[in-house]
Order: structure tokens, then sequence, then C-alpha cells
């Protein structure tokens, strides 16, 4: 199974620092917040994305793709009852599918769950056309980088927006592109109601792209949540994406987070 981790579990470190950490550690795959890049990704130019590229690739890892899409970012937001808000929520994402393939990614997950919180004035019909209606705007872009968007259900606690797998299925279908699939997250996943090995069996036709982690913000088998069904089922519908360590508490320090998750992951699937 391929690993990888997100970029911002490493904070400030220096790329080149971060980037032989976790190669060492055994991942292949590196996954881009990209508010780590800087603050304004258009400001990025195609020498800096080539370079920053080139870095990833130099460690011996690849870049998996972006996450994060809408965070620390003003302006943007998914469902938004303001039409010029949404245009330019669509012309980001745009850019952003652009950077990832720059970058030499294939996927972007959308979370981002306070750019998707449904407003008090309208109704859950409406913020699902409205977001329907901001992703159909970005087909032609991912279609043309071959970049695919990966929904990202997240628990109540998080959004009031596509907290479960089926709500994203219902988007996926509102836009009708193939572009777009589907994004799992351990975390999440525990908040639903169904088991996640079921979770996974059904929606096992446009899944993309996994993160593993525990509902305690940490790292995969570092809390309650199971490790070795999440993969043996993903082995079972022959997943072949990447399975990205994505962490929320990083009390524990960044050595502990990046060693131990990957550890466990390794012990799961030996299991």
């Amino acid at each position: 199974m391929k690993f990888a981790i997100c970029n911002e579990t490493f904070g400030d470190w220096p790329l080149d620092r971060a980037l032989a950490f976790a190669a060492e550690a055994g991942y292949t795959g590196w996954e881009i917040a990209p508010f780590m890049l800087g603050p304004d990704i258009y400001e990025l130019s195609g020498t800096q994305r080539a370079e920053y590229r080139g870095a990833v690739v130099g460690a011996g890892l690849e870049v998996v793709g972006l996450h994060w899409l809408l965070a620390k970012t003003e302006g943007y937001h998914l469902t938004s009852p303001d039409a010029r808000v949404r245009k330019q929520t669509a012309e980001y994402l745009g850019e952003l599918a652009r950077l990832c393939h720059d970058l030499g990614g294939s996927v972007m997950v959308l979370g981002s769950p306070q750019q998707r919180q449904v407003a008090d004035t309208l109704t859950m019909d409406e913020a699902y056309m409205h977001a329907a209606n901001v992703l159909r705007a970005v087909v032609k872009t991912l279609e043309e980088t071959g970049v695919k968007l990966a929904l990202e259900p997240l628990g109540p606690a998080e959004t009031n927006f596509m907290n479960t797998a089926a709500d994203a299925r219902r988007l996926q279908e509102m836009v009708g592109s193939d572009a777009i699939g589907l994004h799992l997250d351990m975390k999440a996943m525990s908040s639903e109601a169904e088991p996640m090995p079921e979770l996974i069996r059904a929606n096992r036709d446009w899944l993309l792209h996994v993160h593993a982690n525990d509902a305690n913000g940490r790292g995969p088998g570092m809390g309650e949540v199971p490790v070795a069904p999440v993969l043996e089922t993903l082995q079972e519908i022959g997943y072949d994406g990447w399975i990205s360590v994505e962490v929320f508490d990083h009390e524990p320090g960044v050595e502990r987070l990046v060693n131990e998750s990957i550890d466990n992951l390794r012990s799961a699937v030996s299991a």
C-alpha cells in the first residue's frame, strides 16, 4: 500500500529537512496544503512550482496532490448565497487544479469545513445547488489538467454540510462529472452510523483518496479507531490509491507523529 504524509504535519520545518525525514520514515508520497506554500497561490511562478516539485522528487517522494483547499483564505466559500463569492471560489479551485498539475499531483481533497458551512438564511437544498454550480464551473479545468477533485465528508462537529458519504454522492450526482470522486477520512468515517468497512465497500466505485488518522486528531493507531479493518477492506476492494497521514493534534511532536503513524499502518497491513 502507498503511504503519504501531509506537509503541514511538519509545521515550520525547512522543506528539505521535512522531506528527508518523511522519506527516511518510509513514506513515498507528499500531500500539500496550499497555505504552506505561501499566502497567495496565484503568486507562485512556474519556476517556483517546478522547484518545489523537484525538491519533492529529489527526496525520493511523489506529490500526491492538495488538501485543505480553501483553508486560511478569504473571499472563497462553496455554498455562499453570494454569486460573486461562488464565482471567485470556482476560479480559485481552477487555479488550484493547475497548481496541483504543475506540482505533479493528481488529486485535490475538498474538505475545508468552514468554507462550506451553510448559512442560516439558506435551505440545505439551496446549499447543494450552490455547491454543485461551483463545482460544475471547475470541471473543464479538472479535465484539462487531469486532476480529480475528491469530496470529503466531515462529521457534524466540523460542519453542517456534506457530513456523510451519501451526502457527497448526492453532490457528485448533481455535478454529473467523472472528474469528481470521493475522499474518505478515518476520523470523519468514525462519526458515521455505518461501520467503516461497509462505507468503503459501498463507495468502492468512486473512491479516490484516503486519509489515515484517529478520532482524537492524532495519527492512525494513536487512539481508539482500529486501523487494520480499514486497510484490510481497502485491500479487499483493490484500492490502489494513496493513504495519507493527516493529523490535527500536534502535541505529541513531529517525530513521534510521523514515525508512529507509519509504524501503525505497517503493523496493520502485517496483521
